[in-house]
């Protein structure tokens, strides 16, 4: 079983960028919730066990995208777990039920994430079990954010400036996994392999959306759009299609590649990282396509 590595000697680097010698093509890839280094400070101020924080993680979800330099692409993703720090929220999506003393009157403290216990500094894991045994201070969320948040946007929001700037555009891939049942929204819905979401098209051209959607239709899976994951706030926020940025998300059914229980790659993740590799090696191939070709 794989279990979180603790964090207790000198701090990984938060984010690391895997680049190719040249980047040919205008595509940027971004894992944010694949990171499992646990720091000594969160297993210790935890309720639960390594296994049940292990939760809210897309396990693998960098090695499956481990492709992208190989086709010209950058491949971003985080160390540090979603339980310690959530890059795919606002800056300050705080719950002032966590914290011993009282939040800046600048936090924001009513969204529906933080409603859920799903802010920046998560409340509960993505089972809906409490994470702390005790409050946290205001000071232990800004530490977090300023640690992990603002370097993995700095890092993003330059990989994305100095795409467009040398192509024109630049198409922002947000890789994400989603748990068996959790990609069914409603009764009667059947289960799905991938979930696209473009924050229902004002994130990424429709022709953009459409063409992953024919890619992995074409690879033998079953896909679905905006339903029910349209994209968090790494999606809306970098897609800016009117300014050439576009920002589409992959949500990838867990059950396809791994061992939900015990957290383990699973026979099948070799199939499914292949597909992986084959949808980025298209999308690398039609970018490289003169207009109207």
């Amino acid at each position: 079983m794989d279990v979180p590595v603790a964090a207790s000697l000198a701090p990984p680097d938060p984010v690391v960028v895997l680049r190719p010698v040249l980047q040919t093509v205008p595509l940027v890839f971004a894992s944010p919730h694949s990171g499992r280094l646990y720091p000594d400070e969160l297993l210790a101020a935890s309720r639960l066990d390594s296994l049940s924080l292990r939760r809210s993680e897309d396990s693998f979800v960098e090695e499956l995208f481990a492709a992208a330099p190989d086709h010209g692409a950058p491949l971003l993703f985080a160390t540090f777990p979603r339980a310690w720090c959530d890059v795919n929220r606002e800056p300050w999506e705080l719950d002032p039920s966590m914290f011993a003393d009282r939040l800046p009157p600048w936090v924001n403290t009513t969204s529906a994430r933080v409603g859920a216990g799903l802010g920046t500094i998560a409340r509960v894991v993505a089972s809906g079990e409490v994470i702390y045994r005790n409050k946290l201070s205001f000071a232990d969320a800004e530490r977090r954010i300023r640690a992990c948040w603002q370097p993995f946007h700095n890092a993003l929001s330059g990989l994305i400036t100095k795409t467009r700037a040398e192509f024109g555009h630049c198409l922002l891939i947000d890789c994400h996994s989603m748990p068996t049942h959790g990609h069914i929204s409603r009764p009667g819905a059947r289960q799905v392999d991938f979930v696209l979401g473009d924050a229902h098209g004002t994130a990424c051209a429709p022709h953009i959306a459409r063409r992953v959607e024919s890619l992995l239709i074409e690879l033998g899976y079953s896909v679905r759009r905006n339903d029910p994951y349209a994209g968090g706030y790494i999606t809306r926020h970098y897609g800016r299609p009117r300014d050439g940025v576009h920002a589409l998300q992959i949500e990838i059914a867990r059950e396809l590649y791994m061992d939900e229980g015990r957290i383990e790659r699973s026979p099948g993740f070799a199939t499914v990282q292949q597909s992986v590799t084959r949808l980025i090696a298209g999308l690398a191939h039609e970018s490289q396509r003169p207009k109207g070709a």
